[in-house]
């Protein structure tokens, strides 16, 4: 590596650990699978892919009629990685989490392009956006969800005493937030309704259960599930 010192070399190396430890502890601090050692060696690995790259190939292009692309090799490492993203991503029914997290390993390798190449100021910034992005954007997520929920109820009640108009009536709600109203009879005089709704919040959950015990003819109101949104990440 004729243009690259030992000392730049090791100072590359060691600051792209740094950098990917940093966003690998924002990880680990919510248990997630993929954490320091993953990010940290990530990082490290596309910052060396890079310097290789850039510095490894100098001997051939000594050589009469020899041009390569230094760049060619790093971008490998911008569709390799997905491999290592589809493993952080996890799916459980209609639940997806992981893409965080997947996400934060894919940059985590731009970052340590970013360090191979000398771009420290880039790599630097890169990773102060990317921590306020895990961080401190999360609370603000979390409120939005919170939210926008979707909500499972199964009410029973006295044949005939509920229907849309009197939900929609009794819980102040538009007509698009019911996306199912289903009622099946258990015996002649009792109706056993499924509900969905969608777009409310946790506090809108608890005042409907209270709105709708007190309707004449409700026997029982109960929340079987609520989700947030299909894709979650912690």
């Amino acid at each position: 590596m004729d243009n690259l010192s030992n000392l730049e070399l090791l100072l590359r190396l060691l600051t792209a650990a740094a950098f990917g430890s940093i966003i690998g502890f924002e990880r680990e601090r919510l248990l997630w699978t993929a954490g320091i050692r993953t990010h940290m060696l990530v990082c490290v690995g596309a910052c060396l892919i890079t310097i290789v790259s850039a510095y490894g190939f100098n001997e051939v292009l000594a050589e009469n009629h020899v041009v390569l692309d230094p760049s060619r090799v790093a971008a490998q490492v911008v569709s390799g990685i997905g491999f290592l993203g589809a493993g952080a991503i996890l799916a459980r029914g209609e639940i997806i989490r992981g893409l965080t997290t997947a996400a934060s390993i894919w940059t985590v390798a731009a970052i340590g392009l970013s360090v191979g190449g000398g771009l420290y100021t880039a790599a630097a910034i890169t990773t102060v956006v990317v921590i306020v992005i895990l961080a401190g954007i999360k609370p603000l997520e979390e409120a939005y969800r919170a939210r926008n929920q979707s909500v499972k109820l199964k009410i029973e009640a006295e044949h005939g005493a509920l229907s849309p108009d009197v939900l929609r009536d009794t819980l102040l709600i538009r007509p698009g937030q019911i996306k199912r109203f289903l009622i099946a009879n258990r015996e002649a005089e009792t109706d056993e309704i499924t509900v969905l709704l969608t777009r409310v919040s946790s506090q809108d959950i608890k005042a409907f259960v209270a709105k709708l015990q007190e309707l004449v003819g409700i026997a029982s109101v109960t929340v079987v599930r609520r989700k947030t949104n299909g894709a979650e990440d912690a």
